[in-house]
């Protein structure tokens, strides 16, 4: 906060100025590569590889909180592809088994608007061959990696208020829980309230040393179990839960 007096003698507080930011460039259509996976942008190429993947959700689950979806057919999936995926808001990204060369899940950034230098991250459909893996975390950290590298201020997550393991996937990745936005949209034929979640670039170094930290080869035993878990290194991080 600046405090900032006015004619009169008036004293009013105003925000603390920026004067070496400035405004950063649109993300790029280019692949962003991990230990454990890469993040590459949406072609229709991935589009069997993914459409396989979805199938192996077998009650739809990953389709609950997102307003598209499920799927019958291949075709229809790639019709959606064609239809949603290739424009440049939301930007669609498929993140990569590096081992198999197969597509197993999809996340883009979204609501980009470089003059305020925020992005969100959303769109996410992780297949069951990549949840609960160490790429899926490593896919995360690549994206928040990029936003933050390019010069974002601010690192955006919003869900369905009442998908609470995506609120618990936001926290345990470092996002701090900024408030719900009652009867914010609707779909699907039903009322969405949104839980908005957000990180900034002041906590980015904390955050990108969690991340390291918990991808590092040494937090695994030999069985691929962790020995820490993420949530524990950005817990500390964060400044509002919910």
């Amino acid at each position: 906060m600046n405090i900032v007096s006015q004619a009169g003698g008036r004293v009013q507080p105003t925000g603390t100025p920026l004067p070496n930011w400035s405004q950063p460039p649109l993300p790029p259509r280019t692949s962003m590569s991990g230990r454990y996976c890469r993040v590459e942008p949406m072609d229709e190429r991935f589009a069997a590889d993914l459409f396989a993947a979805n199938q192996l959700d077998r009650e739809g689950l990953n389709w609950t909180y997102l307003p598209y979806g499920p799927f019958a057919t291949e075709e229809d999936y790639r019709r959606w592809l064609r239809d949603a995926c290739f424009g440049g808001d939301p930007l669609f990204h498929v993140i990569v088994d590096p081992a198999t060369n197969t597509a197993v899940g999809v996340a883009s950034y979204l609501r980009i608007d470089p003059k305020a230098g925020s992005i969100e991250v959303g769109h996410i459909n992780f297949s069951p061959l990549l949840q609960r893996t160490p790429a899926a975390t490593e896919a995360m950290y690549l994206m928040m990696r990029r936003a933050f590298e390019l010069g974002y201020r601010r690192y955006e997550w919003k869900c369905d208020a009442l998908n609470a393991p995506s609120r618990a996937a936001a926290q345990r990745l470092g996002f701090s829980y900024e408030g719900t936005f009652r009867q914010a949209t609707v779909y699907k034929g039903r009322n969405r309230d949104t839980a908005w979640y957000a990180a900034i670039d002041a906590e980015w170094p904390a955050l990108r040393r969690a991340f390291e930290t918990w991808l590092a080869p040494d937090n695994f035993d030999s069985k691929g179990r962790q020995l820490t878990r993420l949530s524990d290194l950005t817990a500390p991080i964060l400044v509002a839960r919910g």
